[in-house]
């Protein structure tokens, strides 16, 4: 039996929000962090992965332009696809599966990612594992273990385990496309993307383990943080084994005589 082919994914980055607690006028998405846009840092760890064939950005229609500007800048090819979003998440989300309905009709897309680009520092191996875990599940988004919770109003004790759910999430990409359609025709809007999928299909959507560092920007000292994780990794989340760094003196080592000889 030949093997089963890749799986081929869309990465849906949604970038179409206000962002007022980042302390600034513009899209928070749009700040600078290391050197790029906040937004342009999850394309790149997300694209390492041979299995993304398609990138859509949602996006304000008032930020269109500083957004091509930051893509032509610091997003290498294939082109991405700019979306205007909607006036929510799951509009947002509907106006990017629109844009690919063709493609995941042609059957050129398997699973499709939806991803907060206000996550930058989502790398690639989290992105590998949803991708993975929807193709053999159905459904998958990655959650973090809350731990040391506050006793509830009342005094009841909260539930043995709670958890924080993160993006990236990846789904097939058929059921996805449908499940949506019917939320739009029954006027449904969910508030992340596995709600509408649990609405509308019966696809399992599974647990992955989500990262401590895969951090939101939402307040301005959100930036400074991710700057400091970006450079503990040394800028690359990739997941690739770094080169050995050979010390600056290593060849004088050849060439001195060794101590002892005579």
């Amino acid at each position: 039996m030949p093997p089963t082919p890749p799986a081929r994914a869309a990465v849906v980055m949604l970038a179409a929000g206000e962002g007022r607690r980042s302390g600034h006028h513009t899209n928070k998405v749009l700040l600078p962090l290391a050197g790029r846009r906040v937004f342009t840092w999850s394309i790149r760890w997300a694209r390492e992965l041979a299995a993304v064939t398609h990138t859509v950005v949602v996006i304000r229609e008032q930020d269109r332009d500083a957004v091509t500007a930051a893509l032509d800048r610091e997003v290498g090819p294939p082109d991405v696809s700019v979306v205007v979003g909607g006036d929510s998440r799951h509009s947002s989300e509907w106006q990017a599966l629109q844009a690919l309905a063709p493609a995941i009709e042609a059957g050129e897309i398997d699973v499709v990612v939806i991803h907060d680009a206000a996550r930058p520092l989502a790398g690639t191996g989290l992105f590998a594992s949803v991708i993975e875990a929807a193709t053999e599940h159905g459904g998958a988004i990655p959650v973090r273990e809350q731990r040391n919770l506050a006793t509830l109003e009342g005094g009841a004790q909260p539930p043995n385990r709670v958890v924080a759910v993160q993006t990236p999430q990846a789904f097939l990409a058929r059921p996805l496309l449908e499940a949506y359609r019917l939320a739009e025709a029954d006027g449904f809007v969910g508030t992340d993307t596995a709600s509408c999928m649990e609405r509308y299909t019966d696809v399992p959507v599974r647990g992955v383990d989500g990262d401590a560092g895969n951090i939101k920007i939402t307040f301005p000292e959100d930036v400074l943080l991710a700057e400091r994780l970006l450079a503990k990794a040394d800028f690359d989340l990739s997941g690739r084994t770094p080169p050995r760094r050979e010390s600056p003196l290593a060849h004088l080592r050849e060439t001195l005589p060794h101590e002892g000889r005579g």
